[in-house]
């Protein structure tokens, strides 16, 4: 299944076909195993590509020390087979440029790269850092069954190769080629054809659902859309990527998360939607994991658990409250992705503005009995309480009017008052308490944030941004349309969500798709080219908040506050709060 596709791709989001890529294969032989002390004696190099060799380069170098008798033994270098060699100083330019833009080859890499990193390093020329191949590693990972170690030597003789290592550099370089070849053609069984497949291979660490990596063969290098299918054909996870073939095959690396290996043991088909680019990729995802529900999914599979802290003022005793509807009228924040954070951003507020907290239903003709006992809040002196008469409409109102600039986007007054309690508490060595009001504080920053991305993007009203060549047609929140340069415009392959209610906030299952478009034209707001827009457009959204150093400092910016709490971490005489990106 495919979709959405624009013209012919980039070379690079093919990836490079193995029958097209130069590999050099390079191998050295050394006074010891320490790139830092010690120096190469030997050096092969073997250059080839579509099985065909395009040239050898070998020679002696004098490493300006005894060869230890060790080393001789091994590899039979003495110091007057070396003595009229030249220095490496000497060789490393036609080395570079024979190994030029190459895939870097050998067997335990890492050693040989390492020796040639360091005489580069020795000799002040530029950096090498070469797509690297490891045959050790590819062989551990597809004959490790087969032999009993992955020594070059072994290998050599099980396997049968043409040529036969002798710890000399281009008789070692000319049998690595000959497990190389070897190795590509075990490789193709799993569906390695392009040189970030082979690059990758060796780091998938013999999964035991290795055999099913042939379901990715016909997967593109492109954004897009993945489905892991079950034997119903059912839908077992939804997953976006900017690259479909790279981010399916990683699954079967080091992936450790605990559902991964049973999604992957019911896994038998892999479906896949082609889109245009990934944010195109991330709205799709959402909608089809809103559809699905598949049963791996979490994320975007709980819009029933949304809810609204809602703040009815219209009543003449106003009053806040966690609700999973919104209403008529009122105010509303929201949707919020869990009454954990609701209640959190409702306790946030109460802790600094006095506000009623009792459910007492309040008409404008309400008249307290004598006998009213007021609320345990209002005993505490933390909040008014009007059922019971104890309540000033000024003081009131006020705490009123600073909620609802809150709920409107400018909760500066409420950051103000949590920050000196959190400096208050802090002061005093309560961290316990401290901490509780971190969280409220951060809850009620990410909450707002929430609200100021989706109302912006609900005043654009319908939009066409641009970003290169692609263009998104946005209309009250919602992705009805992708373009390409020079091609019609095309629907996305999955309908979107009813457009929201004039003036009201959004639905629960609108508002992941509405965050997605609004952080992503916030984020990106200086490379977008907004050609028409029939509402207001106002991203980049502000997003620092004026809030006093907690250490005596002078104020400073905040940090964008994230959906996830911050990080407090206290001293005796500060506390310091670190925002996490979201």
């Amino acid at each position: 299944m495919s979709a959405l596709m624009p013209g012919q791709r980039s070379f690079d989001e093919l990836g490079t076909p193995l029958h097209d890529t130069t590999f050099c294969v390079l191998d050295l032989e050394t006074t010891g195993g320490s790139r830092n002390d010690d120096m190469i004696t030997e050096i092969g190099a073997v250059k080839v590509r579509g099985g065909e060799c395009l040239g050898t380069f070998h020679t002696l170098v004098n490493p300006g020390r005894a060869i230890p008798p060790q080393i001789t033994v091994l590899t039979g270098l003495t110091d007057a087979i070396v003595h009229d060699a030249p220095r490496i100083e000497t060789v490393l330019g036609s080395l570079v440029d024979f190994l030029g833009d190459a895939v870097f080859v050998a067997h335990n890499a890492s050693f040989d790269l390492g020796f040639v990193r360091a005489a580069l390093a020795r000799d002040h020329r530029n950096e090498y850092r070469p797509t690297v191949v490891d045959t050790a590693a590819l062989a551990r990972r597809l004959l490790r069954d087969e032999v009993p170690n992955c020594k070059l030597g072994t290998l050599a003789s099980r396997l049968r190769l043409d040529h036969t290592p002798t710890h000399r550099a281009l008789d070692d370089a000319l049998a690595t080629t000959d497990l190389l070849h070897l190795l590509l053609e075990r490789a193709a069984g799993l569906g390695v054809l392009g040189l970030d497949d082979l690059v990758s291979l060796a780091k998938l660490a013999g999964h035991p659902q290795a055999k099913k990596l042939t379901m990715t063969t016909s997967l593109p290098r492109s954004p897009g859309i993945y489905m892991f299918c079950g034997n119903r054909d059912e839908v077992l996870y939804v997953g976006k990527a900017t690259n479909l073939r790279q981010r399916v095959r990683s699954y079967f690396g080091r992936e450790d998360r605990r559902r991964i290996g049973p999604m992957l043991r019911e896994m038998q088909r892999v479906r896949h939607l082609e889109l245009a680019d990934p944010l195109s990729a991330e709205i799709v995802e959402s909608r089809l994991i809103a559809r699905m529900l598949p049963r791996y999914n979490r994320a975007g599979t709980r819009a029933d658990k949304y809810c609204y802290v809602r703040l009815d003022d219209d009543s003449p005793w106003p009053r806040l409250a966690v609700v999973k509807e919104p209403s008529a009228t009122g105010l509303h924040l929201g949707p919020l992705p869990s009454r954990s954070m609701a209640n959190l951003v409702v306790e946030a507020v109460h802790s600094v503005v006095p506000l009623r907290r009792c459910s007492t239903r309040l008409g404008t003709r309400h008249v307290p009995t004598p006998d009213a006992t007021p609320c345990s809040a209002a005993q505490l002196g933390v909040s008014q309480c009007p059922c019971a008469g104890r309540a000033d409409r000024g003081t009131y109102d006020s705490a009123v009017a600073t909620t609802g600039r809150a709920f409107r986007g400018d909760p500066q007054a409420l950051v103000l008052r949590l920050t000196g309690r959190l400096a208050d508490l802090a002061a005093v060595q309560r961290y316990e308490e401290a901490a509780l009001v971190r969280d409220r504080l951060s809850a009620l920053l990410a909450a707002v944030r929430r609200q100021q991305l989706t109302a912006a993007l609900l005043a654009a009203d319908r939009c066409v941004v641009r970003r290169g060549d692609i263009s998104w047609v946005v209309d009250r929140g919602r992705l009805v349309d992708v373009t390409i340069a020079g091609e019609a415009g095309r629907a996305l392959p999955v309908d979107p969500p009813e457009p929201p209610a004039d003036d009201r906030p959004l639905r629960r299952q609108q508002v992941d798709e509405a965050l997605c478009l609004a952080k992503y034209f916030d984020k990106h707001a200086d490379r977008l080219e907004v050609v028409s827009c029939s509402g207001s457009w106002t991203f980049p959204i502000a997003t620092a908040i004026e809030m006093p150093r907690l250490d005596g400092q002078p104020a400073g910016r905040t940090a964008e506050p994230p959906d996830t709490p911050v990080s407090v971490s206290a001293t005796v005489s500060s506390i310091s709060m670190t925002v996490a990106p979201s």
